[in-house]
């Protein structure tokens, strides 16, 4: 006999799972239960949320979806946080969590973890699945399949009623052959190009595992290319890369000046290409634009759109060449590093430092300063290696669980853990677990005794500063507690180069509130 829940876990083996983050509850047993026989590794955080962060970075690095498992209810909401994240960033993500019984749902009586309707909280960040019947469980399980492995990446659910749990179910099924998808035509969008003499290339986050074949490109046209936040790492120190946000002044220059634009994976969101909200960006009408969601495409008028993935599509794209490609990538370079607000130059000084004595590092950062910097100019040297809270959703805590599932996906990689004093108290409990599966992180805590950006924001607009300088613990002590070699230094002192789990604190001057 086959229950549901191990024709469920052996489906994961079989999708090519290697690692589950979760918090077992009574209501997961029987999901537990079939956990050992599958080879499958658990991993467990402090928090559910913490599970949730775990899969995103474990997505983002691997490049296979991450997998999460909680509790019915508060495992249930408590996720929702990481889901959005990974819904703002399009990180293929699943979650399984267990429901109360299908004769209990909806009907207010009082069951532990109930809630009015737990699956519609869910379906409104991604496709959400609730299994009605035993024999239902392999047709879902292949909508899922498709869910997590075509398109557009983002947060999938599936939960399961506690009576079904046990239930007798079909045994684990072949997999369902998943035809790629065919490449779209490509003769409008090349004869546009044929006729460009200064065409610039924008990469969004859909790029990151296409980089061979987006250097291949802007090297045939002769293109600067400029790379969003989640296109950081890829074409590192190319003469032709400007690692450089759309937001900045000079970027939107060079944008404007050229006679054709192609943007390539990325959704034109605002926390990137507007972070100020100004509403400056040039006229985008006239660009080629590339996406792999057709919804995506549809929000953003462009001459050419091709719906298409990105590795496939690139190397039929071909056009005149630039011959002056590379000194307009250099003086955009210049002119947005001069740009930077005060401070920033100071920031990005860290990260290049960091990135200089930990080569191939891979940082994972959280809403904090040296990462706002990073996301307005960096150039990260691994593709895949720069990606933080800060680019969508903009969830504090993110980063120590999303580290947790960076180290897992790259066991001989660095990871390099940046976050505030503030963040750090949102999930302090996954350097436990970092420390427990001896993982390579090291916490680089900066810390300034507050919330200093939202602090600034509010003298800005005139309004008393309140709320923004809540204590922070004594962070020699925290490290202690989770079992961490701790080094307080300053941001011009940092050394990052021992190997973790380890803290490293940053003191900065305190937030003031006048």
């Amino acid at each position: 006999m086959t229950t549901v829940a191990q024709s469920l876990v052996r489906w994961l083996q079989q999708m090519g799972t290697e690692v589950i983050f979760g918090i077992p509850g009574v209501h997961t047993i029987e999901l537990y239960r079939a956990l050992p026989d599958a080879g499958i590794r658990h991993i467990t955080p402090r928090h559910e949320a913490g599970a949730g962060f775990m899969a995103d970075g474990y997505a983002r690095v691997s490049g296979r979806f991450g997998v999460a498992l909680v509790i019915t209810g508060p495992g249930l909401t408590n996720i929702l946080t990481p889901m959005a994240q990974a819904r703002a960033d399009s990180v293929p993500m699943l979650v399984i969590s267990g429901v109360n019984r299908r004769d209990s749902l909806g009907k207010g009586l009082g069951h532990l973890h109930e809630l009015p309707d737990q699956l519609a909280l869910s379906a409104t960040l991604g496709p959400a699945f609730q299994l009605d019947r035993a024999d239902d469980l392999p047709a879902i399980l292949d909508q899922i399949a498709v869910a997590l492995t075509t398109g557009r990446g983002g947060p999938v659910h599936l939960q399961i009623p506690l009576d079904l749990m046990a239930a007798t179910a079909p045994d684990a099924l072949p997999l369902p052959v998943i035809a790629p998808a065919s490449v779209p035509d490509v003769i409008s969008a090349n004869a546009l190009l044929a006729d460009a003499k200064s065409p610039v290339i924008i990469a969004g986050g859909g790029c990151r595992r296409a980089g061979a074949a987006l250097q291949a490109l802007a090297d045939r046209l002769g293109a600067p290319v400029i790379l969003t936040t989640n296109a950081r790492g890829l074409m590192h120190g190319h003469p032709l890369v400007v690692p450089a946000s759309p937001s900045l002044a000079p970027v939107r220059d060079l944008i404007a000046s050229a006679d054709q634009l192609v943007v390539l994976g990325s959704e034109i969101g605002p926390t990137d290409w507007d972070m100020y909200d100004d509403g400056g960006l040039p006229d985008l009408t006239r660009m080629i634009r590339v996406d792999i969601d057709a919804a995506q495409l549809a929000r953003h008028p462009a001459a050419v759109m091709l719906q298409s993935d990105l590795a496939a599509i690139l190397p039929r794209l071909e056009g005149a060449t630039s011959a002056d490609g590379a000194e307009r990538a250099a003086q955009a370079r210049n002119a947005a590093f001069a740009a930077l607000p005060a401070g920033y130059a100071a920031e990005i000084a860290v990260l290049d430092r960091l990135r200089d004595s930990c080569p191939g590092a891979i940082m994972v950062g959280d809403s904090t300063q040296a990462i706002y910097a990073g996301n307005l100019y960096y150039d990260h040297d691994r593709p895949c290696g720069w990606f933080n809270a800060a680019t969508g959703y903009g969830a504090l805590g993110y980063a120590p669980g999303a580290s947790v599932g960076a180290a897992l996906a790259a066991p001989d990689a660095r990871i390099l853990c940046l976050i505030g004093d503030g963040g750090l108290m949102f999930s302090p409990g996954e350097m436990l677990t970092a420390f427990e599966e001896n993982l390579d992180i090291t916490f680089i805590v900066f810390n300034n005794a507050g919330y200093g950006e939202i602090a600034s924001a509010m003298k800005a607009a005139g309004a008393q500063v309140l709320g923004c300088t809540p204590r922070p613990p004594d962070f020699a002590d925290l490290a202690r507690a989770c079992g961490l070699p701790f080094t307080r230094t300053t941001p011009a002192a940092i050394d990052a180069t021992a190997r973790g789990p380890r803290m490293i604190e940053v003191t900065l001057p305190p937030v003031t509130t006048t």
